[in-house]
């Protein structure tokens, strides 16, 4: 079973041992541009006055990732930081407020959020995009598709110009928009809209 989820809505999450022992919280998520799947979870510590933890959490590490909690099996699982990334990564890795242009050159807008796709493994599957007048609606937030691998350079984020066919309005219809949008590309098919 997948579930699509943003990324700001793990932010904060608890971490939880099997055994209901709450370690830690979400600080940021971490992900590998070039392969558009989540290397882990940088944390901070629970608490009104807790603040990042040395420590970071592999996403190979997490048994499950619900609605209220991620969970692992025990706090061994846990390692160093920069295990997970380095602080120079997760400033080139933040995707936050980059521009989301087509192969064609056209801007799509600004990404405001990250979608994951959370089962067996957890991938980067679309940004959620805050519109330029070229997708209608300036200022509306949609959210687009990725294809299976993509890349990130820093400075814009480039996505196929077929990806706008995509294009969706909230999570409901999302997954069907992502599979659809991927088959197209790799010319399964006909893919229905």
């Amino acid at each position: 079973m997948t579930l699509l989820v943003r990324a700001s809505d793990l932010v904060k999450r608890p971490v939880v041992t099997l055994a209901g022992e709450d370690v830690a919280q979400v600080k940021d998520v971490v992900f590998d541009g070039s392969s558009g799947e989540v290397s882990g979870f940088t944390l901070n510590g629970r608490g009104v006055f807790a603040g990042p933890l040395r420590v970071a959490l592999p996403i190979a590490a997490v048994t499950a990732i619900g609605g209220d909690a991620v969970m692992i099996t025990d706090e061994a699982v846990l390692v160093e930081r920069g295990d997970v990334a380095h602080a120079t990564d997760l400033a080139e890795r933040d995707v936050l407020g980059d521009r989301v242009l087509t192969d064609t050159g056209v801007d799509l807008g600004t990404v405001v959020d990250v979608i994951l796709q959370v089962g067996a493994a957890t991938d980067v599957v679309g940004y959620e995009v805050k519109t330029a007048p070229a997708l209608h609606h300036a200022g509306r937030r949609v959210l687009i598709p990725l294809p299976d691998t993509l890349s990130v350079s820093g400075e814009a984020l480039i996505v196929p110009a077929r990806a706008v066919e995509f294009v969706a309005q909230d999570l409901a219809g999302f997954g069907a928009a992502i599979e659809a949008f991927r088959t197209q590309l790799r010319g399964d098919g006909d893919a229905v809209q």
